[in-house]
Formats: C-alpha cells, structure tokens, sequence
C-alpha cells in the first residue's frame, strides 16, 4: 500500500490502549478508507461489517452470521433485535481485544435511525468498560459529520478519536508512475488528482497519452464518467452542480460570474456551491494575508480530476466523438501546460508546506498562498503564484511557479521583483523560483548573486 503511514500510524495508537476507543472515519467515495480498514486488519483480530444499500433486516442478518462464525465458529441463527447482537458481541469481546469495524454505517443509519442510540447506549453502560476498538466509517461526509459527531447527534462525545481520509498529494501520488519522468508524474497527478481509485485506473507501464485515451477518453471507461455519477449518487439535481463546476473549471472563479454562466438566481448558486464545499470538491480562496471574508474571494475546484475532466471531457462531449478519441488527446495534450499552470502552483505549494515541517525554511509560515491585487508601484493589478509570510508580516517568501517548456527567463525574473514591491511593509524579502525546465544561464548568475533560490522539478520532493 502507497503512503498512508499516518492514518495507520493512529490506529495503531488507539489498537494499543488497552482501553474501550471509538473512531470515527469518514472521507469521499474513491479516496481509499476501506484499503486502510483492510490493511489494518490484516495484522489485528478484526469484525470487519461492510453495511449495505439494503433493509434492516438483512443488514441484521449478515451482521448476525458474520460475528457468530466469528466468535463460535458456525451461524446458529439471526438475533431479533440490533440490541441482541450487539449485547453478544460485548460479552465475547470481554477478555480479549476485539476491533469492531463498521464500514458505510450510513447505509445502516439510513434505514435504521434508532441503531445511533443503540450504539450510545451500550458504549455508556457496558462497551466503555470493554476491551472493544469500534471504527464507523461513511463516505457521505456531511452524515458523518452531522449525524455521527454533531451536537444533536445520540453519539455525539463519544468517539475517542476521528480521521478524515484526505487526498494524496503530489509526493505520494508520483509514487503510483515509478517509470514516468518527473514532467509526466507532474501532468497524471494533474489529471488525475490524489485519489487512489484514480491513480490505480492509469497503468503505470503505458504512456500518458495512451492511459489518457484509454482510460478517460474512451467511452465505457472507468474514469469516463467517473464524476458525474458520483454526483448522482451524493446529490440532488445533479444538473445544477454539474453546470456550476463546468463554469469553474472553465475560468469562471465569482459567484456572479457562474451565476451569469450557468443562467441561475446567484442566491441559488451560492448555496449549492456550499454544498460542493461540504463535498470537498469547490474551496473559497482569498489573497494571501486577507481575511476569509475578503470580498476578493474567488472558487476554485479542489480536486484535480473534476477540473479536468469538467473542463475538457464534459465540455467537449459531443464534439470529441466527432473528433475521435486519438485526436481529442492530441488536442488536449497540446495545451496541457496552460491547463497545467494553477495544478504546478499547488504542487508547489505542497513542497513548501513540506519544508516548512522539516525546518528548512527561513521560518515557519504563518499565512502561505496566492496572491492577487493592486500594486501601487505599477498602478495595475498584480499577482504572485505563492506568498508566505510570517506572524508579523515582517518576513515574506514570494514564489514564482512555471511549468513552461523552455527555461525561465530574466523578465519571470523580474515580474517576481517587482510584484514583492506592492509588500513595503514586509522588510526581509526572500525570492523562489521555480521552473519545470530550469533556468537561463543569466537568471542563475542573478540568482546567485542576489541570493535568490532556484528549484527544478526534481527537487520537487524535499
């Protein structure tokens, strides 16, 4: 299994407490939980229920002949009652350490609400007492969330620990392509994003090009139509939210914008697009060194593959089966780098987080992103591809990213300089270039001289 050090890291932790823990685990459909419950289990004895999309009572059923065959060795027959089952399962579990994992338990909520305050009811006056390892998982985010762990919920304070599974970022997702050059790594995680399922879709032995036919463009394919039926299965009129993230895929950042784009009452989109936020798949960025409230704020789709395939598999629809999936790749291939521009940005992004957590910055971020604005010494709008500042504002790292197919040139060079000019305030300016394909001659002189820093792709993992 690629990375996840951290997530078995915990459960570990909590495995080796020697007391009653309960864990609540949830994160997007695709993103890898059950892989982690199932490594986990391999090494500790492990229930492991996977809940269904049907009625309570087969739900019970399985679950009956699961921990029976378990604990005794053969299915006698079906418990009435959740309340049995769960009642036969603490008195097995008293003397040795037994891990409970439930996993899509909002497939079981959802036809039985009451098994919430089941589950609180034995962990208050009999599981807490027990050697017992209970993990619920769901996919469905906003559940979880609210009805497993908000303030209303029967199991609300109880949980002694929680893990959001989390996308891979750039460093482990290149993992998934040992063969590929350091650009080709760079473009699949482009593509494809951090989600396993869609890393594991490509074949790590055929080109980019042809996984991208193959696997994307190619009708029948997994990744074909991967995003629009995971909205069908979390969402409500998948028409709107489709619209609404073809539009940002495309280049329209503002509520008013995509309003007009999609011909919708702006309140109508405002509140679907909190609802993509929930979902993890739109984030509202501002300025670095701005409030969250800046009316600055721009949405921008946080997940690489649905501001892929949005932008150009959604949108081309009908126009790449005319054009035949050979050329369609060559097509998008051709203007890879410009869509490639704001995905290089948060690679690097990712790479300065990376250092800032192993020291070897000048000091630890307070505030790290883009930034967008008025530069008074120009007197026109300005931006930088990645600014870091310290708690004071003293101290800032300003960043320059290129994913271009020549060296970075003096006037990149400059444009960095010059942009750093709207921070007067900020006293010690340091300058970081870097470039898919590496400098001019003249900007290392400089560089050097000015003690600028330069990074190239392949240093990209430090």
């Amino acid at each position: 299994m690629i990375g996840r050090m951290q997530e078995m890291n915990q459960l570990e932790r909590m495995y080796t407490s020697e007391r009653f823990e309960f864990m609540v685990m949830y994160g997007r459909r695709r993103i890898g939980k059950t892989t982690i419950l199932q490594e986990f289990s391999k090494t500790h004895k492990t229930i492991f229920f996977s809940a269904q999309e049907k009625n309570d009572a087969l739900n019970l059923q399985d679950f009956s002949r699961l921990v029976q065959e378990y604990f005794d060795g053969n299915f006698i027959s079906n418990f009435a009652n959740w309340e049995d089952a769960l009642n036969y399962l603490g008195r097995k579990s008293q003397d040795k350490r037994i891990v409970l994992i439930v996993d899509e338990f909002p497939f079981l909520a959802e036809t039985n609400p009451s098994i919430k305050s089941i589950l609180q009811h034995k962990i208050d006056h009999d599981w807490k007492d027990r050697n017992l390892f209970l993990i619920l998982c769901g996919s469905s985010v906003s559940f979880m969330l609210d009805d497993v762990m908000g303030y209303k919920s029967p199991l609300y304070g109880r949980s002694t620990g929680s893990m959001e599974v989390q996308p891979f970022d750039y460093l482990e997702s290149a993992a998934f392509f040992p063969n590929y050059s350091e650009e080709e790594k760079l473009i699949a995680y482009g593509i494809l994003g951090g989600v396993p399922r869609y890393l594991n879709a490509f074949d790590p032995g055929r080109s980019l090009r042809g996984n991208l036919i193959s696997e994307i463009l190619a009708e029948g394919a997994f990744l074909n139509d991967e995003p629009q039926t995971m909205l069908r299965m979390e969402l409500r009129e998948p028409a709107v939210y489709n619209s609404i993230l073809e539009a940002v895929a495309n280049g329209c950042n503002r509520v008013v914008e995509i309003a007009d784009r999609i011909h919708e009452e702006k309140s109508k989109c405002s509140k679907y697009m909190l609802t993509l936020q929930t979902l993890h798949l739109l984030e509202k960025h501002v300025p670095c060194g701005e409030p969250n409230g800046s009316k600055k704020g721009i949405y921008e789709i946080t997940d690489h593959f649905y501001r892929f395939w949005y932008r150009y598999v959604f949108s081309n629809k009908s126009y790449y089966s005319m054009l035949g999936v050979d050329k369609a790749a060559d097509e998008i291939m051709r203007e890879i780098n410009e869509y490639m521009e704001p995905v290089f940005e948060d690679i690097c992004r990712q790479y300065l987080i990376r250092r800032a957590k192993a020291g070897t910055l000048p000091f630890t971020p307070y505030t790290l992103g883009k930034w967008w604005g008025n530069n008074p010494v120009i007197k026109a709008q300005d931006d930088i591809d990645l600014l870091a500042l310290d708690r004071k504002g003293e101290r800032g790292i300003f960043v320059e990213c290129k994913f271009r197919n020549r060296p970075m040139a003096m006037e990149e060079y400059d444009d960095l300089v010059t942009a750093a000019e709207a921070f007067p305030d900020v006293k010690e300016k340091m300058f970081l270039f870097i470039s898919k394909s590496g400098f001019t001659e003249a900007v290392k002189r400089r560089a050097e001289e000015e003690g600028a820093e330069l990074v190239e792709a392949g240093e990209l993992y430090g």
